[in-house]
């Protein structure tokens, strides 16, 4: 068969680093963050986050082609925060966010399996 093996989707091959950052030349401010193994599911939920930083002026992420398995997100900020701490504060805000999601899931099973039933909250 000639499709790639499924594996590539998800393992970093060695020698190549999982997030790689290269300043912009012609923007101040602003870089390109290149993300290893990663697809639209995790770009948009960093892009939305990073809309939400006031210090954020632009934050936009595209899949190169469908065969290569990165992520580009490019980060513009106003100069009060680099783009690499926009980064670095949006993925531990969304860090939160999932646990708090995990918590209300488990909770919600917890119901669930003590016998509430579906929509018994």
């Amino acid at each position: 068969m000639n499709a790639p093996d499924r594996q590539e989707k998800f393992v970093v091959p060695e020698g190549i680093k999982k997030a790689a950052f290269k300043p912009d030349t012609k923007v101040a401010n602003a870089g390109t963050f290149t993300i290893q193994r990663e697809d639209h599911t995790v770009g948009n939920l960093v892009r939305m986050q990073l809309h939400r930083d006031k210090n954020v002026v632009f934050a936009g992420y595209r899949i190169p082609h469908p065969l290569e398995y990165q992520m580009v997100i490019k980060v513009q900020t106003n100069g009060r925060k680099t783009p690499i701490a926009a980064v670095q504060d949006s993925l531990k805000d969304l860090e939160g966010e999932v646990q708090d999601i995990r918590q209300q899931f488990m909770h919600a099973v917890q119901r669930y399996d003590a016998g509430g039933g579906p929509g018994m909250y």
